[in-house]
């Protein structure tokens, strides 16, 4: 009698030369080892504006989250802003992306800058976007900085008006830039 070992699994050659045990499922790509996660290719440049944890009082007790403002722009006209809660911060972050897509805003920029100057507000927070000519850059500050430069203007003059919340800042920023408007629009 031997004391060889006996495997009731089959042995099933792989695609990669390795053995693998996994028998009939191994073979149809079932079984196994699972594919390596693959990174995800997103169409947006995107950059953090706020991250907090925030806490919801239940009757028993505390439960903590995260919530994140997220901006995203392809520094070629269209920026959005997606505020989400998730237990976890990349959770948050992957929920606030998925909303900045459904909320996203086409600059309209005439000569490298915007067709005329506007003033809007959202809470308390209050915004005030001018045209500036060639060279000048970016004169922002906050909040409207970053969403001014994932929207790709290159020169504008801005100012921030009574409110240092970065969250009702950047919304009051959307809206004026939606609110923009040219030429083409007031004919059509």
């Amino acid at each position: 009698m031997t004391n060889a070992p006996t495997n009731t699994r089959s042995k099933t050659p792989s695609t990669d030369g390795k053995k693998s045990f996994g028998g009939k499922d191994a073979a149809k790509g079932r079984g196994g080892k699972r594919p390596m996660k693959q990174e995800i290719v997103r169409e947006f440049e995107q950059k953090i504006l706020d991250l907090a944890r925030v806490t919801r009082v239940t009757a028993g007790g505390k439960r903590m989250s995260f919530r994140c403002a997220l901006v995203i722009g392809d520094r070629k006209g269209r920026v959005g802003l997606g505020v989400a809660k998730g237990a976890d911060v990349q959770i948050a972050v992957d929920k606030a992306y998925r909303q900045a897509k459904k909320n996203l805003v086409t600059v309209p920029i005439i000569d490298e800058t915007f067709p005329h100057a506007t003033t809007m507000k959202f809470g308390s927070a209050m915004v005030m976007l001018k045209p500036a000519p060639k060279g000048s850059g970016l004169k922002s500050g906050g909040a409207m900085r970053v969403i001014l430069e994932y929207a790709g203007v290159p020169n504008a003059v801005t100012k921030i008006l009574n409110s240092s919340n970065k969250i009702n800042i950047a919304q009051a920023t959307l809206l004026a830039i939606s609110n923009l408007s040219t030429a083409k629009k007031k004919t059509a």
